[in-house]
């Protein structure tokens, strides 16, 4: 079989193809390659396969709305399970975030939010503000928009930022918060810089203001107690929209259905993907409130929202996400965090602070990343890492100097035990 044809993304194509590894099979917590080597997973795939891999009851109702609607447009026309979808994931968010629009990604779900924000502005009669504040370390997927707010410098390298933006400087503070558990206790005066941004480029100016509520790409940064509910307040000051990126945090991945539950805090929009389908298909959701909703559709006649994807809330994605939904709400996934596992990992992983160059661990529910201190050579230890874990049976992702971490829900203790065991081999071996 050649390699060359496909144009892997964020991969080094050349070395990837001189020594694939070829994923054959997968179910529940492990993953299985083509040469038969069994993995535990604890990632969830990118963040994604919260119920673990290859769960049947999903691929049933995708099988079987494939036999029945296979494919509908959703310009103009309709199918039951998107309506019941929307009702369902709305019931579930906070607030009065009683609007969803579907896309097929996180990344187009970053954009679509983009897009409510400008369009409710302008249908306020403030067409004029466009500008975005963003913050460092963030990723908000790759699209143009995404890229624009995301603070990524190598996304952007070659890009640019197709739109004006300013971004809030990250929340990460050796310093002061290393080897913190949960929510950093110091940093929550960095909000301010949210003022300082607002005054200097004018609130009329600014449409809204996008970030993680955990950065997860970025390397898994909690907010400081506080952060969140600041930032919350200065929008409101000034009528400035706040978005939340909620593409990794929800769905139970912090303890609640939403990150902006677990932290009190209720954004106007908020983001989000991967968990909603466990990754079975490609599947985007952006939530609004409803004075945002009601602004835009109230503006004009016809249509009000020039807004959309040739596969929004496509039946089979609907079908997969319901079928989820089912599972999450039976399995008592969205809480699961809170009842044990998460105290557990987060033992597990601050008992590997004594690893060779490690200088932080964070974590928040089943998130966590652990960074070591770069090294000369300056090949990143987070690849090196990576690439040691696997020859062991652990799936970790590299980023810069860290390891993170995100395993599917259902993880249990003999899984974590297994994390530690596999990934201090891997670390001493580097050492």
């Amino acid at each position: 079989m050649k390699l060359d044809a496909h144009w892997m993304p964020f991969t080094a194509n050349k070395t990837f193809k001189q020594d694939p590894i070829l994923m054959e099979s997968s179910s529940g917590m492990h993953v299985t390659t083509e040469a038969g080597q069994t993995m535990i997973d604890m990632t969830a795939g990118l963040w994604c396969t919260n119920l673990g891999h290859s769960r049947e009851r999903v691929a049933k109702a995708m099988y079987e709305s494939a036999k029945t609607l296979g494919y509908v447009s959703s310009f103009n026309l309709g199918h039951r399970a998107s309506f019941e979808l929307a009702e369902r994931l709305t019931d579930l968010s906070p607030g009065n975030l009683n609007h969803v629009f579907f896309s097929n990604s996180g990344s187009e779900a970053i954009d679509t939010a983009l897009k409510i924000a400008m369009a409710y502005h302008a249908a306020k009669g403030q067409s004029g503000r466009k500008m975005f504040i963003a913050r460092e370390r963030a990723y908000h997927g790759v699209n143009l928009g995404g890229t624009a707010v995301g603070g990524l410098v190598n996304n952007t390298r070659n890009f640019g930022r197709w739109g004006t933006v300013a971004h809030l400087p990250h929340t990460l503070d050796h310093a002061n918060n290393a080897f913190s558990r949960g929510l950093p206790k110091i940093g929550a005066e960095k909000a301010q810089a949210l003022a300082d941004l607002i005054a200097l480029h004018g609130a009329e100016n600014i449409a809204a203001v996008m970030v993680e509520p955990i950065a997860g790409a970025g390397g898994v940064l909690p907010p400081p107690v506080g952060y969140l509910k600041e930032l919350r307040k200065i929008c409101d000051e000034h009528d400035i929209l706040l978005i939340f990126d909620e593409v990794v945090t929800g769905f139970g991945r912090t303890g609640s259905f939403t990150a902006s539950i677990e932290f009190d805090v209720v954004p106007d929009i908020y983001t989000s993907a991967k968990g909603l389908t466990s990754g079975a298909v490609p599947m985007g959701a952006t939530f609004c409130k409803d004075f945002i909703y009601d602004a835009v559709v109230n503006s004009v006649e016809g249509i009000e929202f020039w807004h959309g994807y040739t596969y929004s809330a496509h039946p089979i994605a609907c079908a997969a996400a319901i079928a989820c939904l089912d599972i999450y709400e039976e399995e008592s996934l969205f809480t699961r965090v809170n009842e044990g596992i998460g105290d557990y990992f987060e033992e597990a992983l601050h008992s590997l602070n004594d690893l060779p160059h490690v200088i932080d661990i964070r974590n928040y529910g089943l998130l966590g990343a652990i960074e070591f201190q770069p090294q000369s050579d300056g090949l990143p230890m987070g690849s090196r890492v990576y690439k040691k874990a696997m020859e062991k049976g652990v799936m970790v992702r590299g980023a810069g100097d860290s390891i993170i971490l995100s395993p599917p829900l259902i993880i249990e203790r003999s899984h974590i035990d297994e994390f530690v065991e596999k990934t201090r081999l891997a670390a001493a071996e580097i050492a």
